[in-house]
């Protein structure tokens, strides 16, 4: 959020957000940004990787598989 310019209204909420907890507003913004870093990094690890799908054989492989079958 450091990067991002904020607003005058935008400053003064997290002005008071971060009186409320009793920081100053850089290090309440600071705080702020490494929670949201850390939740990210959590939600990334927590997403389950989807599971490779078994595919049917195509049109080449059913007629290789058939040709090698004894008669």
């Amino acid at each position: 959020m450091s990067e991002r310019k904020m607003t005058e209204a935008q400053r003064a909420y997290e002005a008071k957000r971060a009186a409320k907890a009793g920081m100053s507003l850089e290090k309440w913004l600071a705080e702020k940004e490494k929670r949201a870093a850390a939740a990210a990094r959590q939600a990334a690890a927590a997403a389950p990787k989807p599971a490779p799908t078994e595919r049917k054989p195509g049109l080449l492989a059913r007629l290789l598989e058939k040709a090698q079958k004894p008669l």
